[in-house]
């Protein structure tokens, strides 16, 4: 397959002739396939977790592109990170051939880098993905300028949680997402918490509630 990942079962069986929903987990800057696989246990146990490794080599880690951090903020390789955006809807698709989950039900959560990808292809190929959670992410422009047309983009359900604290992307990134994606059709819900460039335990329970809330909804559909 197209990257490196880890797997997670569902703990909780799917009913008969259900396929089970997927949980994509992107780590990152300078991070690997393990930092959020931990994580996996503290989310619905419906889901089928891959944990996925950036193709990148970066430091002593893995990065989906190269970035500067400047002190007017940082500037992303944007050729790069398109490149990483296609692989990353590549693999989505080798996964649900090789692992049978479901094609409708396929979420994305990232950290960091991990959530700055996840806007960058739910905005993109929305029909590729049926939620987003952004842990501490950013908008680069290239999410903003190859984003898919408002009447594919509608209703499509993104949470981003952003840390007040944050001196790695700071809480201005945070609300740029908000003040952003409050301008398209999305479902968007955005909340701020008192930490750091870091998932608290108060971040990760909302991140957890609002993808248990998504599977409960498409079950009604």
């Amino acid at each position: 397959m197209s990257l490196t990942h880890l797997t997670r079962p569902p703990r909780i069986a799917p009913k008969d002739g259900e396929k089970p929903p997927l949980l994509l987990l992107l780590h990152g800057v300078g991070s690997h396939e393990r930092d959020l696989f931990g994580l996996a246990n503290e989310l619905d146990g419906r889901f089928f977790v891959v944990s996925v490794r950036a193709p990148l080599t970066h430091g002593g880690g893995f990065g989906w592109y190269p970035v500067d951090f400047t002190p007017d903020g940082p500037i992303a390789d944007e050729s790069k990170a398109r490149t990483s955006r296609d692989l990353l809807q590549t693999f989505i698709g080798e996964v649900i051939a090789a692992y049978g989950v479901d094609a409708d039900r396929v979420y994305l959560t990232g950290f960091s880098q991990g959530a700055i990808m996840s806007l960058y292809l739910a905005l993109h190929a929305p029909e590729t993905v049926a939620g987003v959670a952004a842990m501490s992410g950013r908008l680069i422009e290239a999410t903003l300028t190859e984003r898919a047309e408002d009447a594919r983009l509608a209703g499509l359900p993104i949470l981003a949680v952003h840390g007040i604290y944050d001196r790695v992307l700071t809480i201005a990134e945070g609300r740029r997402v908000q003040t952003e994606l409050s301008r398209l059709p999305v479902n968007l819900t955005y909340h701020e918490y008192a930490m750091a460039h870091e998932v608290s335990r108060e971040s990760l329970a909302e991140v957890a509630s609002f993808l248990t809330t998504q599977l409960d909804l498409s079950r009604k559909v």
